[in-house]
């Protein structure tokens, strides 16, 4: 096998290197250009302090700040009252109407659980020996005496109720 040279190998690569035209007789002579400062020099480079344009003077600032602040007060004072007047009515009427909401909230919940007992008598009619609110005749809970209401569990409220009043109401807390 016959070695190469590494011109060999350029002279393919390269067809200049053929007619003996190297790299700084490839481009036609011509003097270089220096890069000189234009006719009259370069212009004088800033870098002195250029204050800002100032708009106001202090007196003009303190001014408006005095007459914008004596305009507020008193637009404020003219309609403090009134807005005073209408908090207390407001809260008034919240103390008044939330002794109501409470008790049609209480006769809901009365009326739910009502529901709860008629429906559970109405499964149950065809089972022997079962009575409502209790365990097969047997009280669920033996030491409370027999008038007091025990609350039940969220789920048990919503038992016999559709699916989409229990999912409404499911998780309502995480959301307040």
């Amino acid at each position: 096998m016959q070695k190469t040279s590494f011109f060999d190998i350029s002279t393919d690569f390269f067809p200049l290197f053929e007619r003996g035209v190297t790299m700084a007789t490839a481009v036609p002579h011509c003097p270089p250009k220096q890069d000189l400062p234009p006719p009259g020099g370069y212009k004088k480079i800033p870098f002195a302090r250029v204050p800002p344009k100032s708009y106001f003077t202090g007196f003009t600032t303190i001014g408006t700040y005095v007459v914008v602040t004596a305009v507020g007060l008193g637009v404020y004072y003219l309609t403090a009252k009134k807005v005073k007047r209408d908090e207390i009515e407001m809260r008034s009427a919240q103390n008044v109407i939330f002794p109501i909401l409470v008790a049609e909230r209480d006769r809901e919940f009365l009326r739910q659980l009502r529901r709860n007992r008629d429906e559970e008598a109405e499964l149950m009619k065809n089972v022997p020996g079962w009575e409502v609110g209790t365990w097969y005749g047997e009280p669920v809970f033996k030491t409370l005496p027999e008038d007091t209401l025990v609350t039940p569990i969220f789920k048990e409220f919503y038992a016999h109720s559709d699916w989409k009043s229990y999912a409404k109401r499911a998780h309502l807390k995480l959301w307040s």
